[in-house]
């Protein structure tokens, strides 16, 4: 069975930092790939206006360059309405043959809002959770996320994994930090301010040849 991993995000715009943390969580974890599935809409950023889904597809494509453990999986752009994730986990399912073993990446911030998400108990039915913690995390802040979670998760021998009803394990990662967030590249691209470093330089010359995040004009 192969041990695939799904990064999901909004990647406006992709940056080094979802990249470093793709490779290192798939190298600990030992999986044979790790998917970058780009959100086409996504369902908790209603508000703030999003680069359009086709510039944040081919910017994260631009991003892996030659990497044959990094893909792109263009799945929800495909799809109509709100991208959630309990049916980009089905379809994944459905597009390989045989059923892969998943480990679904997010971020601590995301998984704290877990009860918003569709159908969120099923999630743990289709795949592993692999979750980003700040380096230095206590084990008992970990408790406090997963009981806020709400979901019946329980203790292993092991202080950074956890097993939901389902089988399925929750690992508790802390993947070299870097300050680096989307957010800020908007904000210094509209400021002026150089990127360079921060994301890929095919993903740079991208953002500046289609003249995006210099104003809200772009979204």
């Amino acid at each position: 069975m192969k041990r695939l991993g799904i990064l999901g995000g909004t990647f406006d715009p992709i940056h080094l930092g979802h990249l470093r943390t793709a490779v290192e969580i798939g190298q600990e974890m030992d999986l044979e790939k790790v998917y970058l599935v780009p959100s086409a809409s996504p369902p908790h950023k209603t508000v703030e206006p999003v680069t359009p889904f086709q510039h944040r597809l081919a910017m994260a494509r631009l991003a892996l360059g030659d990497s044959s453990f990094l893909e792109v999986l263009d799945l929800e752009g495909k799809r109509p309405g709100l991208s959630y994730s309990i049916e980009t986990l089905k379809e994944v399912h459905n597009t390989f043959s045989p059923e892969p073993e998943l480990y679904f990446i997010l971020g601590a911030d995301a998984f704290q809002e877990i009860r918003t998400w569709k159908e969120y108990r099923h999630l743990f039915d289709y795949s592993h959770f692999v979750i980003i913690q700040r380096p230095g995390s206590q084990p008992d802040k970990i408790d406090l996320l997963l009981t806020n979670a709400g979901l019946d998760i329980r203790k292993t021998k092991r202080p950074d994994v956890f097993t939901a009803p389902s089988g399925k394990t929750l690992t508790f990662m802390a993947p070299t930090r870097m300050d680096i967030s989307s957010t800020g590249i908007r904000e210094s691209i509209k400021n002026g301010k150089s990127i360079r470093f921060l994301v890929p330089d095919q993903v740079r010359k991208y953002i500046v040849t289609k003249g995006l995040y210099r104003s809200h004009a772009n979204f």
